[in-house]
Protein backbone atom coordinates (compact mmCIF):
# COMPACT_ATOMS: atom_id res chain seq x y z
CA UNK A 1 0.00 0.00 0.00
CA UNK A 2 1.36 3.46 -0.92
CA UNK A 3 2.05 6.18 1.63
CA UNK A 4 -0.81 8.22 0.15
CA UNK A 5 -3.25 5.34 0.55
CA UNK A 6 -2.13 4.74 4.11
CA UNK A 7 -2.47 8.43 4.88
CA UNK A 8 -5.98 8.41 3.46
CA UNK A 9 -6.84 5.34 5.49
CA UNK A 10 -5.51 7.02 8.63
CA UNK A 11 -7.61 10.08 7.97
CA UNK A 12 -10.80 8.00 7.72
CA UNK A 13 -10.43 6.65 11.24
CA UNK A 14 -11.98 8.55 14.12
CA UNK A 15 -14.61 11.24 14.40
CA UNK A 16 -12.11 14.09 14.68
CA UNK A 17 -10.15 12.94 11.63
CA UNK A 18 -13.43 12.86 9.68
CA UNK A 19 -14.04 16.44 10.73
CA UNK A 20 -10.53 17.40 9.58
CA UNK A 21 -11.19 15.68 6.25
CA UNK A 22 -14.18 17.96 5.76
CA UNK A 23 -12.08 20.99 6.71
CA UNK A 24 -9.44 20.00 4.15
CA UNK A 25 -11.96 19.42 1.36
CA UNK A 26 -13.86 22.65 2.02
CA UNK A 27 -10.67 24.64 2.50
CA UNK A 28 -9.18 23.36 -0.75
CA UNK A 29 -12.29 24.53 -2.58
CA UNK A 30 -11.93 28.09 -1.27
CA UNK A 31 -10.41 30.52 -3.77
CA UNK A 32 -7.11 32.32 -3.20
CA UNK A 33 -7.29 34.93 -0.37
CA UNK A 34 -6.86 37.71 -2.93
CA UNK A 35 -9.93 36.47 -4.80
CA UNK A 36 -11.82 36.26 -1.49
CA UNK A 37 -11.14 39.98 -0.96
CA UNK A 38 -12.29 40.70 -4.51
CA UNK A 39 -15.54 38.80 -3.90
CA UNK A 40 -16.02 40.59 -0.60
CA UNK A 41 -15.58 43.92 -2.38
CA UNK A 42 -18.39 43.00 -4.81
CA UNK A 43 -20.56 41.91 -1.88
CA UNK A 44 -19.98 45.29 -0.19
CA UNK A 45 -21.07 47.06 -3.40
CA UNK A 46 -24.33 45.10 -3.54
CA UNK A 47 -25.09 45.33 0.19
CA UNK A 48 -24.39 49.08 0.21
CA UNK A 49 -27.16 49.62 -2.35
CA UNK A 50 -29.58 47.41 -0.39
CA UNK A 51 -28.70 49.27 2.83
CA UNK A 52 -29.39 52.66 1.21
CA UNK A 53 -32.71 51.49 -0.19
CA UNK A 54 -33.70 50.40 3.33
CA UNK A 55 -32.49 53.66 4.88
CA UNK A 56 -30.11 51.88 7.24
CA UNK A 57 -28.52 54.19 9.81
CA UNK A 58 -27.32 54.04 13.40
CA UNK A 59 -27.16 56.47 16.30
CA UNK A 60 -24.31 56.21 18.77
CA UNK A 61 -22.30 58.24 21.23
CA UNK A 62 -18.85 59.20 19.95
CA UNK A 63 -16.66 59.19 23.06
CA UNK A 64 -13.88 61.15 21.39
CA UNK A 65 -16.16 63.90 20.04
CA UNK A 66 -18.30 63.65 23.19
CA UNK A 67 -21.45 63.95 21.09
CA UNK A 68 -24.22 61.84 19.59
CA UNK A 69 -23.68 60.84 15.96
CA UNK A 70 -25.93 59.51 13.21
CA UNK A 71 -24.31 57.55 10.41
CA UNK A 72 -26.23 56.36 7.33
CA UNK A 73 -25.24 53.86 4.63
CA UNK A 74 -23.68 55.16 1.40
CA UNK A 75 -24.11 53.28 -1.90
CA UNK A 76 -21.34 52.32 -4.29
CA UNK A 77 -23.88 51.09 -6.84
CA UNK A 78 -24.35 54.43 -8.59
CA UNK A 79 -22.41 56.94 -10.72
CA UNK A 80 -20.76 58.60 -7.74
CA UNK A 81 -19.75 55.24 -6.28
CA UNK A 82 -18.34 54.07 -9.61
CA UNK A 83 -16.23 57.23 -9.90
CA UNK A 84 -15.03 56.71 -6.34
CA UNK A 85 -13.89 53.14 -7.03
CA UNK A 86 -11.96 54.08 -10.16
CA UNK A 87 -10.43 57.26 -8.80
CA UNK A 88 -9.22 55.80 -5.49
CA UNK A 89 -7.99 52.34 -6.61
CA UNK A 90 -4.32 53.32 -6.94
CA UNK A 91 -4.30 55.45 -3.80
CA UNK A 92 -5.94 52.67 -1.81
CA UNK A 93 -3.09 50.35 -2.74
CA UNK A 94 -0.13 52.71 -2.34
CA UNK A 95 -1.57 54.14 0.89
CA UNK A 96 -2.30 50.73 2.44
CA UNK A 97 -0.44 50.87 5.77
CA UNK A 98 0.80 47.25 5.99
CA UNK A 99 2.38 47.46 2.53
CA UNK A 100 5.23 49.85 3.27
CA UNK A 101 5.91 48.70 6.81
CA UNK A 102 6.38 45.04 5.87
CA UNK A 103 8.44 45.74 2.75
CA UNK A 104 10.81 48.08 4.62
CA UNK A 105 11.35 45.57 7.46
CA UNK A 106 11.90 42.76 4.94
CA UNK A 107 14.88 44.58 3.40
CA UNK A 108 16.84 43.99 6.59
CA UNK A 109 15.47 40.52 7.29
CA UNK A 110 16.24 39.57 3.68
CA UNK A 111 19.95 40.35 4.13
CA UNK A 112 20.12 38.49 7.47
CA UNK A 113 18.40 35.48 5.91
CA UNK A 114 20.12 35.64 2.52
CA UNK A 115 23.62 35.62 4.01
CA UNK A 116 22.75 32.60 6.14
CA UNK A 117 23.04 34.43 9.46
CA UNK A 118 19.59 33.44 10.74
CA UNK A 119 20.10 29.80 9.76
CA UNK A 120 23.51 29.68 11.45
CA UNK A 121 22.18 31.35 14.60
CA UNK A 122 19.37 28.79 14.88
CA UNK A 123 21.78 25.88 14.40
CA UNK A 124 24.22 27.28 16.96
CA UNK A 125 21.48 27.81 19.53
CA UNK A 126 20.10 24.29 19.26
CA UNK A 127 23.30 22.31 18.78
CA UNK A 128 25.10 23.90 21.75
CA UNK A 129 22.31 23.10 24.22
CA UNK A 130 22.63 20.46 27.02
CA UNK A 131 20.52 17.31 26.54
CA UNK A 132 18.11 18.03 29.41
CA UNK A 133 17.24 21.45 27.97
CA UNK A 134 17.12 20.49 24.31
CA UNK A 135 13.33 20.29 24.06
CA UNK A 136 12.78 23.68 25.67
CA UNK A 137 15.49 25.32 23.56
CA UNK A 138 14.09 23.76 20.39
CA UNK A 139 10.61 25.14 21.08
CA UNK A 140 12.07 28.51 22.12
CA UNK A 141 14.18 28.71 18.96
CA UNK A 142 11.06 27.92 16.95
CA UNK A 143 9.14 30.78 18.54
CA UNK A 144 12.03 33.19 17.97
CA UNK A 145 12.46 32.07 14.35
CA UNK A 146 9.10 33.53 13.33
CA UNK A 147 11.01 36.78 12.68
CA UNK A 148 12.02 34.98 9.48
CA UNK A 149 9.45 32.18 9.34
CA UNK A 150 10.89 30.45 6.27
CA UNK A 151 14.12 29.79 8.16
CA UNK A 152 12.15 28.21 10.99
CA UNK A 153 10.24 25.82 8.75
CA UNK A 154 13.08 24.98 6.39
CA UNK A 155 15.98 24.83 8.85
CA UNK A 156 14.71 24.33 12.39
CA UNK A 157 12.02 21.67 11.82
CA UNK A 158 14.38 19.14 10.12
CA UNK A 159 17.11 20.17 12.56
CA UNK A 160 14.82 19.20 15.45
CA UNK A 161 14.59 15.66 14.09
CA UNK A 162 18.37 15.43 13.62
CA UNK A 163 19.08 16.67 17.15
CA UNK A 164 16.60 14.28 18.80
CA UNK A 165 17.97 11.39 16.77
CA UNK A 166 21.48 12.30 17.93
CA UNK A 167 20.26 12.09 21.55
CA UNK A 168 18.67 8.66 20.83
CA UNK A 169 15.17 10.16 21.02
CA UNK A 170 12.36 9.87 18.50
CA UNK A 171 13.11 12.22 15.57
CA UNK A 172 9.42 12.93 14.92
CA UNK A 173 9.10 14.26 18.48
CA UNK A 174 11.94 16.70 17.82
CA UNK A 175 10.32 17.72 14.57
CA UNK A 176 6.98 18.22 16.33
CA UNK A 177 8.55 20.36 19.07
CA UNK A 178 10.22 22.63 16.52
CA UNK A 179 7.07 22.84 14.37
CA UNK A 180 4.99 23.70 17.44
CA UNK A 181 7.31 26.59 18.30
CA UNK A 182 7.68 27.90 14.74
CA UNK A 183 4.01 27.74 13.77
CA UNK A 184 1.93 27.28 16.92
CA UNK A 185 3.80 30.06 18.72
CA UNK A 186 3.91 32.25 15.62
CA UNK A 187 2.73 35.47 17.31
CA UNK A 188 4.99 35.30 20.37
CA UNK A 189 8.52 36.69 20.39
CA UNK A 190 11.04 38.58 22.51
CA UNK A 191 11.67 40.91 19.58
CA UNK A 192 9.47 42.88 17.24
CA UNK A 193 9.20 41.16 13.87
CA UNK A 194 7.47 41.78 10.56
CA UNK A 195 4.15 40.43 11.90
CA UNK A 196 3.77 43.30 14.38
CA UNK A 197 3.74 46.17 11.86
CA UNK A 198 1.78 43.99 9.41
CA UNK A 199 -1.17 43.38 11.74
CA UNK A 200 -0.96 46.86 13.25
CA UNK A 201 -1.21 48.37 9.78
CA UNK A 202 -4.36 46.38 9.06
CA UNK A 203 -5.79 47.38 12.45
CA UNK A 204 -5.17 51.05 11.69
CA UNK A 205 -6.87 50.66 8.31
CA UNK A 206 -9.82 48.94 10.00
CA UNK A 207 -10.15 51.80 12.49
CA UNK A 208 -10.22 54.23 9.60
CA UNK A 209 -12.95 52.14 7.98
CA UNK A 210 -14.89 52.23 11.26
CA UNK A 211 -14.71 56.01 11.49
CA UNK A 212 -12.25 55.93 14.39
CA UNK A 213 -9.66 58.69 14.39
CA UNK A 214 -7.06 56.55 16.15
CA UNK A 215 -3.81 54.73 15.38
CA UNK A 216 -1.89 52.09 17.30
CA UNK A 217 1.83 51.26 17.30
CA UNK A 218 3.65 48.06 16.26
CA UNK A 219 4.66 47.72 19.93
CA UNK A 220 1.02 47.57 21.07
CA UNK A 221 1.12 43.83 22.00
CA UNK A 222 4.78 43.63 22.99
CA UNK A 223 4.50 43.06 26.77
CA UNK A 224 2.00 40.23 26.36
CA UNK A 225 3.89 38.55 23.51
CA UNK A 226 7.18 38.82 25.41
CA UNK A 227 5.69 36.84 28.31
CA UNK A 228 3.93 34.51 25.86
CA UNK A 229 7.30 33.40 24.50
CA UNK A 230 8.13 31.74 27.81
CA UNK A 231 4.62 30.35 28.20
CA UNK A 232 4.69 28.67 24.78
CA UNK A 233 8.20 27.35 25.47
CA UNK A 234 7.06 25.75 28.75
CA UNK A 235 3.83 24.34 27.32
CA UNK A 236 5.55 23.04 24.19
CA UNK A 237 8.18 21.31 26.29
CA UNK A 238 5.58 19.65 28.55
CA UNK A 239 3.46 18.44 25.61
CA UNK A 240 6.52 17.04 23.81
CA UNK A 241 7.94 15.16 26.78
CA UNK A 242 4.73 14.09 28.51
CA UNK A 243 2.33 13.45 25.62
CA UNK A 244 3.88 13.32 22.14
CA UNK A 245 7.13 11.45 22.80
CA UNK A 246 5.57 8.73 25.00
CA UNK A 247 2.84 8.24 22.36
CA UNK A 248 5.42 7.81 19.59
CA UNK A 249 7.40 5.32 21.67
CA UNK A 250 10.94 4.17 20.93
CA UNK A 251 12.25 4.97 17.48
CA UNK A 252 13.23 1.74 15.71
CA UNK A 253 13.89 3.12 12.28
CA UNK A 254 17.27 3.04 10.62
CA UNK A 255 18.56 6.41 9.56
CA UNK A 256 22.04 7.75 9.05
CA UNK A 257 22.91 10.77 11.12
CA UNK A 258 23.10 13.96 9.10
CA UNK A 259 26.06 16.16 9.95
CA UNK A 260 25.24 18.79 7.34
CA UNK A 261 23.59 20.87 10.05
CA UNK A 262 26.79 21.36 12.03
CA UNK A 263 28.00 24.94 12.52
CA UNK A 264 31.29 25.49 10.65
CA UNK A 265 34.23 27.50 11.97
CA UNK A 266 33.51 30.23 9.43
CA UNK A 267 29.88 30.43 10.58
CA UNK A 268 31.04 30.70 14.21
CA UNK A 269 33.32 33.61 13.36
CA UNK A 270 30.51 35.25 11.45
CA UNK A 271 28.10 34.90 14.37
CA UNK A 272 30.61 36.38 16.83
CA UNK A 273 31.20 39.38 14.56
CA UNK A 274 27.45 39.77 14.00
CA UNK A 275 26.86 39.65 17.76
CA UNK A 276 29.32 42.50 18.36
CA UNK A 277 27.69 44.52 15.58
CA UNK A 278 24.28 44.09 17.25
CA UNK A 279 25.67 45.35 20.55
CA UNK A 280 27.21 48.34 18.76
CA UNK A 281 23.92 49.07 16.98
CA UNK A 282 21.96 48.91 20.25
CA UNK A 283 24.49 51.24 21.89
CA UNK A 284 24.16 53.78 19.07
CA UNK A 285 20.36 53.63 19.20
CA UNK A 286 20.34 54.14 22.97
CA UNK A 287 22.61 57.16 22.53
CA UNK A 288 20.16 58.57 19.97
CA UNK A 289 17.14 57.91 22.19
CA UNK A 290 17.91 58.11 25.92
CA UNK A 291 19.47 61.56 26.67
CA UNK A 292 17.03 64.44 27.13
CA UNK A 293 18.42 66.22 24.09
CA UNK A 294 18.77 63.01 22.02
CA UNK A 295 18.55 63.38 18.26
CA UNK A 296 15.49 61.14 17.93
CA UNK A 297 13.48 63.03 20.55
CA UNK A 298 11.00 65.69 19.49
CA UNK A 299 10.22 68.17 22.27
CA UNK A 300 11.81 65.70 24.66
CA UNK A 301 9.53 62.82 23.64
CA UNK A 302 10.02 59.65 21.57
CA UNK A 303 6.40 59.40 20.46
CA UNK A 304 7.12 60.43 16.86
CA UNK A 305 10.07 58.05 16.59
CA UNK A 306 8.11 55.10 17.98
CA UNK A 307 5.25 55.79 15.59
CA UNK A 308 7.25 56.46 12.42
CA UNK A 309 10.82 55.30 13.01
CA UNK A 310 10.37 51.90 14.57
CA UNK A 311 10.04 49.95 11.31
CA UNK A 312 13.30 51.32 9.83
CA UNK A 313 14.94 50.48 13.16
CA UNK A 314 13.76 46.87 12.82
CA UNK A 315 15.21 46.87 9.31
CA UNK A 316 18.64 48.07 10.50
CA UNK A 317 18.55 45.67 13.48
CA UNK A 318 18.74 42.79 10.98
CA UNK A 319 20.59 44.57 8.18
CA UNK A 320 23.69 45.51 10.22
CA UNK A 321 24.51 42.03 11.63
CA UNK A 322 23.45 40.45 8.34
CA UNK A 323 26.01 42.57 6.48
CA UNK A 324 28.76 41.87 9.03
CA UNK A 325 28.05 38.13 9.01
CA UNK A 326 27.93 38.02 5.22
CA UNK A 327 31.29 39.81 4.89
CA UNK A 328 33.00 37.51 7.41
CA UNK A 329 31.73 34.24 5.88
CA UNK A 330 32.23 35.44 2.32
CA UNK A 331 28.54 35.54 1.37
CA UNK A 332 28.86 39.27 0.64
CA UNK A 333 31.77 40.31 -1.56
CA UNK A 334 30.38 43.54 -2.97
CA UNK A 335 27.34 45.79 -3.05
CA UNK A 336 25.68 43.61 -5.69
CA UNK A 337 25.47 40.72 -3.23
CA UNK A 338 23.66 42.93 -0.70
CA UNK A 339 21.13 44.09 -3.28
CA UNK A 340 20.72 40.48 -4.42
CA UNK A 341 19.70 39.43 -0.89
CA UNK A 342 17.22 42.31 -0.67
CA UNK A 343 15.85 41.58 -4.14
CA UNK A 344 15.37 37.91 -3.28
CA UNK A 345 13.41 38.89 -0.17
CA UNK A 346 11.28 41.32 -2.18
CA UNK A 347 10.80 38.67 -4.90
CA UNK A 348 9.15 36.43 -2.34
CA UNK A 349 6.65 39.18 -1.50
CA UNK A 350 4.89 39.07 -4.89
CA UNK A 351 1.89 37.18 -3.55
CA UNK A 352 1.66 39.59 -0.63
CA UNK A 353 1.59 42.58 -2.99
CA UNK A 354 -1.32 41.09 -4.93
CA UNK A 355 -3.15 40.34 -1.69
CA UNK A 356 -2.60 43.91 -0.47
CA UNK A 357 -4.13 45.42 -3.62
CA UNK A 358 -7.44 43.62 -3.23
CA UNK A 359 -7.47 43.90 0.58
CA UNK A 360 -6.97 47.66 0.30
CA UNK A 361 -9.95 48.01 -2.07
CA UNK A 362 -12.23 45.96 0.19
CA UNK A 363 -11.31 47.88 3.34
CA UNK A 364 -11.70 51.23 1.59
CA UNK A 365 -15.13 50.28 0.21
CA UNK A 366 -16.14 49.17 3.69
CA UNK A 367 -15.13 52.58 5.02
CA UNK A 368 -16.82 54.60 2.25
CA UNK A 369 -20.17 52.83 2.58
CA UNK A 370 -20.26 53.18 6.40
CA UNK A 371 -21.23 49.49 6.59
CA UNK A 372 -18.45 48.89 9.11
CA UNK A 373 -19.81 51.50 11.51
CA UNK A 374 -23.39 50.29 11.08
CA UNK A 375 -22.45 46.65 11.60
CA UNK A 376 -20.21 47.44 14.57
CA UNK A 377 -22.74 49.61 16.39
CA UNK A 378 -25.63 47.24 15.67
CA UNK A 379 -23.60 44.18 16.67
CA UNK A 380 -22.30 45.84 19.83
CA UNK A 381 -25.79 46.93 20.84
CA UNK A 382 -27.12 43.41 20.27
CA UNK A 383 -24.33 41.74 22.28
CA UNK A 384 -24.75 44.26 25.07
CA UNK A 385 -28.53 43.72 25.08
CA UNK A 386 -28.18 39.96 25.54
CA UNK A 387 -25.40 40.43 28.10
CA UNK A 388 -22.71 38.77 25.96
CA UNK A 389 -19.78 41.02 26.82
CA UNK A 390 -16.59 40.89 28.84
CA UNK A 391 -14.54 37.69 29.07
CA UNK A 392 -17.12 35.37 27.42
CA UNK A 393 -17.03 37.58 24.35
CA UNK A 394 -13.22 37.68 24.29
CA UNK A 395 -12.89 33.90 24.65
CA UNK A 396 -15.50 33.32 21.92
CA UNK A 397 -13.63 35.69 19.62
CA UNK A 398 -10.38 33.73 20.14
CA UNK A 399 -12.16 30.47 19.28
CA UNK A 400 -13.74 32.00 16.16
CA UNK A 401 -10.33 33.26 14.99
CA UNK A 402 -8.82 29.81 15.52
CA UNK A 403 -11.68 28.13 13.65
CA UNK A 404 -11.43 30.47 10.65
CA UNK A 405 -7.69 29.75 10.57
CA UNK A 406 -8.52 26.16 9.58
CA UNK A 407 -9.90 27.47 6.29
CA UNK A 408 -7.72 30.52 5.52
CA UNK A 409 -4.03 30.12 6.34
CA UNK A 410 -2.81 33.70 5.86
CA UNK A 411 -2.78 35.70 9.12
CA UNK A 412 -2.98 39.00 7.25
CA UNK A 413 -5.80 37.79 4.97
CA UNK A 414 -7.95 36.71 7.92
CA UNK A 415 -7.27 39.86 9.87
CA UNK A 416 -8.04 41.95 6.82
CA UNK A 417 -11.50 40.37 6.74
CA UNK A 418 -12.16 40.30 10.48
CA UNK A 419 -10.61 43.59 11.63
CA UNK A 420 -13.05 46.00 9.89
CA UNK A 421 -15.92 44.20 11.65
CA UNK A 422 -14.54 43.31 15.06
CA UNK A 423 -12.27 46.30 15.81
CA UNK A 424 -15.15 48.86 15.82
CA UNK A 425 -17.56 46.36 17.42
CA UNK A 426 -15.25 45.53 20.32
CA UNK A 427 -14.41 49.22 20.66
CA UNK A 428 -18.11 49.96 21.17
CA UNK A 429 -18.10 47.37 23.95
CA UNK A 430 -15.14 49.01 25.70
CA UNK A 431 -12.15 47.05 24.35
CA UNK A 432 -9.18 48.81 22.80
CA UNK A 433 -8.11 47.92 19.23
CA UNK A 434 -4.77 46.76 20.66
CA UNK A 435 -6.54 44.17 22.82
CA UNK A 436 -8.81 42.94 20.03
CA UNK A 437 -5.76 42.46 17.81
CA UNK A 438 -4.06 40.56 20.63
CA UNK A 439 -7.00 38.18 21.06
CA UNK A 440 -6.99 37.54 17.31
CA UNK A 441 -3.28 36.68 17.34
CA UNK A 442 -3.84 33.98 19.95
CA UNK A 443 -6.57 32.23 17.98
CA UNK A 444 -4.68 32.60 14.71
CA UNK A 445 -1.46 31.00 16.02
CA UNK A 446 -2.83 28.00 17.90
CA UNK A 447 -4.47 26.18 14.98
CA UNK A 448 -1.68 26.75 12.42
CA UNK A 449 -0.21 23.34 13.24
CA UNK A 450 -3.36 21.30 12.61
CA UNK A 451 -4.64 22.76 9.35
CA UNK A 452 -3.53 21.07 6.10
CA UNK A 453 -4.10 24.43 4.40
CA UNK A 454 -1.10 26.01 6.13
CA UNK A 455 1.44 26.67 3.36
CA UNK A 456 4.25 24.59 4.93
CA UNK A 457 2.09 21.71 6.13
CA UNK A 458 2.86 19.45 3.15
CA UNK A 459 6.59 20.19 3.53
CA UNK A 460 6.49 19.04 7.18
CA UNK A 461 4.85 15.79 6.05
CA UNK A 462 7.70 15.24 3.59
CA UNK A 463 10.27 15.88 6.33
CA UNK A 464 8.50 13.36 8.57
CA UNK A 465 8.42 10.69 5.84
CA UNK A 466 12.21 10.74 5.86
CA UNK A 467 12.04 8.97 9.22
CA UNK A 468 8.71 7.13 8.85
CA UNK A 469 7.56 6.47 5.27
CA UNK A 470 4.01 5.76 6.47
CA UNK A 471 3.56 9.28 7.83
CA UNK A 472 0.64 11.12 6.26
CA UNK A 473 -1.44 14.23 6.86
CA UNK A 474 -3.56 12.42 9.46
CA UNK A 475 -0.43 11.31 11.32
CA UNK A 476 0.91 14.83 11.50
CA UNK A 477 -2.42 16.31 12.59
CA UNK A 478 -2.84 13.73 15.36
CA UNK A 479 0.72 14.43 16.54
CA UNK A 480 0.25 18.20 16.59
CA UNK A 481 -3.29 18.31 17.99
CA UNK A 482 -2.19 18.16 21.67
CA UNK A 483 0.00 21.24 21.12
CA UNK A 484 -2.89 23.11 19.52
CA UNK A 485 -5.29 22.33 22.38
CA UNK A 486 -2.78 23.08 25.16
CA UNK A 487 -1.54 26.29 23.50
CA UNK A 488 -5.10 27.53 23.03
CA UNK A 489 -6.04 26.73 26.64
CA UNK A 490 -2.81 28.06 28.18
CA UNK A 491 -2.72 31.24 26.12
CA UNK A 492 -6.37 31.94 26.91
CA UNK A 493 -5.74 31.47 30.64
CA UNK A 494 -2.82 33.92 30.40
CA UNK A 495 -5.08 36.41 28.65
CA UNK A 496 -7.76 35.99 31.32
CA UNK A 497 -5.18 36.63 34.05
CA UNK A 498 -3.96 39.71 32.21
CA UNK A 499 -7.56 40.86 31.77
CA UNK A 500 -8.30 40.54 35.48
CA UNK A 501 -5.19 42.48 36.50
CA UNK A 502 -5.72 45.20 33.89
CA UNK A 503 -1.98 45.36 33.20
CA UNK A 504 -0.84 47.09 29.97
CA UNK A 505 -0.35 44.74 27.01
CA UNK A 506 2.25 47.00 25.41
CA UNK A 507 3.72 50.50 25.79
CA UNK A 508 0.74 52.82 26.28
CA UNK A 509 -1.56 49.96 25.22
CA UNK A 510 -4.32 48.74 27.52
CA UNK A 511 -7.22 46.31 27.55
CA UNK A 512 -10.07 48.69 28.24
CA UNK A 513 -10.77 52.08 26.72
CA UNK A 514 -9.95 54.77 29.33
CA UNK A 515 -13.11 56.38 30.66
Amino acid sequence: MSNLSKASETKKNGLFNKFLNVVEVVGNKLPHPAIIFLLLAFIVIVISEIAVRRDLAVNFYDAKAQAEKTVAAVSLFNAEGLRFMFNTATGNFTGFSPLGTVLVAMLGVGVAEGTGMINAALKKLVLSTPKRLITAVLVFAGVMSNIASDAGYIVLVPLGAIVFLGFKRHPLAGMAAAFAGVSGGFSANLLLGTLDPLLTGITNEAMKAGGMDLTILPTSNYYFMFVSTFLITILGTIVTEKIVEPRLGEYKGVHEEDNSMEVTDRERKGLVAAGFSVLAFIGIMLFLMIPENAVLRVDGELKTFIHDGLVPTIMFFFLVPGLVYGIVVGAIKNDKDVISCMSKAMGGMGGYLVLCFFAAQFINYFSYTNLGIILAVSGANFLEAIGFTGLPLVISFIIVAGFINLFIGSASAKWGIMAPIFIPMMYQLGFTPEFTQLAYRIGDSCTNIITPLMSYFALIVVFAQKYDKDTGIGTLISTMLPYSIVFLAGWTVLLIGWYLTGAPIGPDAFIHIPM
